[in-house]
């Protein structure tokens, strides 16, 4: 009996994934804890290793394929005493549909392909979890949590008259569903002449741009369906038109998985979450004083940044105001016992968030070494899920390319993000009524109102103004 080798779900969150690279061919005989394959997500690339031993009877999903579905079969894996060569495959891998797999639909068959009938393939039984990520908390593949978005995500919206479903559905190929939204064409008054009467590519450019339906057909039926709303309150993407942009005068590089991500969940964030921001100025004298003393006797290899006390400074404000540190869930408010920072990365393509955990229990050279190979490997895309999962709050500093204030989107499902803006020369009244120069720079706390209110972030703002400025607090 043959074993489905699986995509596995390296995060709780994982819908799908690109499968960068195969480890092995078919013919190859593995044992349990091989690695057979590199999956990137959306946030990092990870080996995958084998579970079973046996030999790779058939590669179903090949190296750079985007979009390939948790738990859908990519391989499969020969037990003993199998023929290879004997094991059929699946009729479906669960990759994600795309323009190359909509050139297939579209290639005109010949005589004897149409006339023959083609055989189903069904599958062998086998156990449907065999695959696991390497780490230790990697896990077996399951059904990811929620809807699949990606195909609503991208492309055109579909048109009214391609919306329904069963009987009514209209079978079109993305790309074919695509050109008649850029020309106008009502795909229910096309043939097609696809398998199973899909309408492919061909069948739309043999129409004339803005065929429609005749008034008969028009008023035919109930009322006209109401236009397609976006997913999850998602905003449907917007249509490229050659009409408004000359195709000569761009360059369009393809969304990667990652960019996504980001696109979908910060668009979730800023249209679910009711935000409200706070802002205060801080002045860093004694900081900037602090951090110099620090790095002077401290050990060779160990520098202190101030994005490194910032991260301190705001886990010890968290418990100084556990109110804060809280996220809204569906079944009540989650108040968090210890303070996880997430303080975002910038990397190639996007953006990430690892986390430095209970970081008010940590010193600062501690926080100082964990940041520094976090960044790196996050720049790597070589960071394990639970390395970037789990924050309570978040940071995002802006402060080195010279940006004096900014606001930053909720990194859900946490309450609060803090955006740091720049330390710059500005005068300032001391306690004598002098005015003088200090080093003062902006932060903006941004809450979500469900479960922080104005107050409560003003008393988190106000304890983390006291930390930072008079940084030997935060020996106490």
């Amino acid at each position: 009996m043959a074993i489905n080798i699986t995509m596995p779900a390296l995060s709780p969150t994982m819908e799908e994934g690109t499968l960068a690279r195969w480890m092995v061919k078919p013919g190859d005989t593995i044992s349990s804890g091989d690695v057979i394959a590199e999956i990137e997500t959306d946030k990092a690339t990870m080996e995958v290793e084998a579970v079973d031993e046996g030999t790779i009877a058939k590669i179903l999903v090949d190296a750079g394929t985007e979009g390939v579905k948790v738990n859908s079969v990519i391989a499969l894996l020969a037990e003993e005493g199998e023929d290879p060569d004997e094991i059929e495959a699946p009729a479906d891998t669960g990759a994600a549909d795309d323009d190359s797999a909509d050139a297939k639909d579209d290639e005109p068959k010949s005589e004897s392909a149409e006339s023959s009938p083609s055989k189903e393939q069904k599958p062998k039984e086998s156990d449907p979890d065999r695959t696991t990520g390497k780490g230790e908390t990697a896990q077996k593949p399951r059904e990811a949590e929620g809807k699949d978005l990606t195909k609503e995500l991208e492309g055109t919206p579909p048109k009214l008259a391609d919306v329904g479903s069963g009987k009514d559905r209209i079978k079109a190929s993305p790309l074919a569903r695509r050109i008649a939204a850029l020309r106008d064409i009502d795909l229910s008054t096309l043939e097609g002449s696809g398998p199973r009467g899909r309408i492919v590519k061909a069948d739309v450019e043999a129409a004339e741009p803005g065929q429609k339906k005749s008034a008969q057909d028009t008023t035919k039926g109930d009322t006209p369906a109401a236009a397609p709303q976006a997913p999850d309150g998602l905003i449907l993407p917007q249509v490229l038109d050659d009409r408004v942009y000359d195709p000569e005068s761009y360059e369009l590089k393809p969304l990667d998985g990652m960019r996504k991500t980001v696109a979908k969940r910060l668009t979730q964030s800023f249209m679910q979450v009711p935000h409200f921001p706070l802002n205060v100025d801080i002045k860093l004298d004694k900081l900037l004083a602090s951090r110099a003393d620090i790095n002077e006797a401290a050990p060779e290899g160990v520098k202190i940044s101030v994005n490194d006390m910032l991260i301190k400074a705001s886990a010890l404000a968290l418990m100084s105001e556990p109110d804060c540190n809280a996220s809204f869930t569906d079944k009540g408010i989650a108040y968090h016992k210890s303070a996880h920072i997430s303080v975002a990365v910038a990397i190639d393509g996007g953006l990430i968030t690892p986390v430095i955990r209970d970081a008010q229990t940590k010193g600062l050279a501690t926080i100082s070494r964990e940041m520094k190979d976090l960044a790196t490997r996050a720049r790597e895309r070589k960071l394990k899920p639970q390395e970037y999962a789990g924050g309570t709050f978040s940071i995002s500093n802006l402060g080195m390319f010279g940006i004096k204030s900014f606001g930053s989107i909720i990194n859900q499902p946490e309450g609060m993000i803090l955006s740091v803006g720049a330390g710059e020369k500005r005068p300032v009244v001391d306690e004598s009524g002098e005015i003088v120069p200090a080093t003062v720079m902006t932060v903006t706390l941004s809450c979500d109102h469900r479960v922080i209110g104005g107050a409560e972030g003003a008393k988190w703002l106000a304890a983390f103004k006291r930390y930072v400025e008079h940084p030997q607090s935060m020996l106490l």
